[in-house]
């Protein structure tokens, strides 16, 4: 891949490339800490997501990870070492602008996003992935919603987003009694795309990067547009999405160019417009 060097680092623990594809790649860089997530690198997750929704240059996100695991959680203890432990409401204060804007953003974000997963994916780790459009994992990684087991309930969207990927029951399994599941098993109950083996999650995962890439870029965020709000929209609305999303794409030139292809019975060569 060739590296943009134009995109700033926010911190050497959040690495962002963007190749010659269109894909830009944001790797979790805190591998001594199995890549637990903190406040720098949340905020750094939320500027890079906002800034490849207005980048004409990027096409597909792909989020992966430096090490042998994808993403263990928050770094709880690291922000309560010390003695200048936060005050009572931190928790409350800090989400909205953290953890609960970065995963409706990556829902929101109308640039299609692949996760790539090994070893622990738990708590907002496995959030991220859930929240990413297709996700490749290892299938010997372990999957697991830890908050049941430490004694407080679900953050960043969990109880949300399970019950609307995998139904009530298999999301209580999950949040409730706290089952751990391998990759084969996450895959089985639907709950991520593809399970393949270790040393292939990331040339997998990049291979559907950038494949998304190379797409019609219009119609692919307004078609993830429709999919996630459709789960809660009533079918009028939805309808109505639906003739606004197919509005917009016809006035691109990737359609004009679908239909180039369609009549000249050849591949399209989509640039994104």
């Amino acid at each position: 891949m060739t590296i943009d060097d134009s995109i700033d680092q926010p911190s050497d623990e959040l690495i962002a490339n963007l190749d010659d594809d269109g894909v830009l790649l944001l790797t979790l860089n805190r591998p001594h800490k199995k890549n637990a997530l903190n406040d720098a690198m949340v905020a750094g997750l939320i500027e890079h997501l906002r800034d490849a929704n207005n980048n004409e240059a990027v096409r597909s996100i792909l989020l992966a990870a430096a090490g042998d695991d994808f993403c263990s959680g928050f770094d709880i203890v690291g922000r309560n070492a010390g003695d200048d432990r936060p005050r009572a409401g931190a928790i409350q204060r800090r989400l909205p602008s953290q953890a609960h804007q970065l995963i409706p953003m990556m829902l929101e974000t109308q640039v299609p996003i692949v996760a790539a997963a090994r070893g622990w994916v738990a708590g907002i780790g496995l959030n991220l992935a859930l929240a990413a459009d297709f996700v490749v994992v290892a299938d010997d990684a372990t999957l697991w919603c830890p908050f049941s087991a430490r004694g407080f309930t679900p953050d960043s969207g969990a109880a949300w987003l399970l019950p609307h990927i995998v139904g009530p029951v298999r999301a209580r399994e999950l949040l409730v009694l706290g089952r751990q599941l391998d990759g084969a098993t996450a895959v089985a109950w639907n709950l991520v795309h593809r399970a393949v083996p270790r040393d292939e999650v990331d040339e997998t995962a990049h291979g559907l990067a950038v494949e998304l890439a190379r797409g019609p870029t219009v119609a692919l965020g307004l078609t993830k547009w429709l999919i996630n709000t459709g789960l809660t929209t009533p079918l009028r609305d939805h309808l109505a999405h639906e003739a606004l999303a197919m509005e917009v794409s016809s006035r691109a030139s990737d359609f004009k160019e679908g239909l180039r292809a369609f009549v000249e019975k050849r591949p399209p060569r989509f640039e994104g417009r």
